[in-house]
C-alpha cells in the first residue's frame, strides 16, 4: 500500500501544480515524466500515479460541478488550492476506480490534507469525501445518464 500512497501524492502535488499554473493537468503530467526521464534525483512518475491523473482530467469537469453542487458555503475557486485538489482526486478514486475501498480512499485523502493543508482541512475533505461516498449509487448513475 505504500507504493498507492506514493502514488496519491505525486498525483496530488501534479493536479495542485497545474491548478496553481492554470495549465492542463495532462501538460503537467507530460512535465513531471519528461522531467524524471532526464534527471536521476527525480524517480519516476509510476503507472498508478498517471492514471489518477488521467483518471481526474477525463472527468474534471463532472468532479467540479460535484464539489461545486456539495461544498456548503464553499466556492470551488474561494478554497483552499490543496484541499480543492485533493477532494478532486479524492472524489475521482472514489466515483471511478472500484478496486480501492472506499475508507482508504477517504483516510488516504485526509492524510493529505493533514500533510499540505490547515488545521481544519482534514475535517473539511473527509466531509466532503464521506457525502459522496453515501451519494455514490446516484452519482454514478447519473454520469451514466
Amino acid at each position: 500500500m505504500a507504493a498507492r500512497n506514493k502514488a496519491r501524492k505525486r498525483a496530488f502535488q501534479i493536479l495542485f501544480e497545474a491548478d496553481q499554473r492554470e495549465a492542463p493537468v495532462r501538460d503537467v503530467l507530460a512535465d513531471w515524466v519528461r522531467h524524471a526521464r532526464t534527471d536521476d534525483r527525480q524517480p519516476p512518475v509510476g503507472e498508478y500515479t498517471m492514471d489518477l491523473v488521467e483518471g481526474y482530467a477525463r472527468h474534471a469537469a463532472r468532479i467540479d460541478e460535484l464539489i461545486t453542487t456539495y461544498a456548503v458555503d464553499w466556492a470551488l475557486d474561494r478554497m483552499p488550492a490543496a484541499d480543492r485538489n485533493i477532494v478532486r482526486l479524492g472524489a475521482y478514486e472514489l466515483l471511478w476506480v472500484d478496486d480501492t475501498p472506499d475508507a482508504v480512499v477517504i483516510d488516504e485523502a485526509v492524510q493529505l490534507a493533514k500533510e499540505f493543508s490547515t488545521d481544519e482541512s482534514p475535517s473539511f475533505v473527509n466531509g466532503m469525501l464521506g457525502r459522496f461516498k453515501e451519494l455514490k449509487p446516484s452519482l454514478r448513475r447519473a454520469a451514466t445518464d
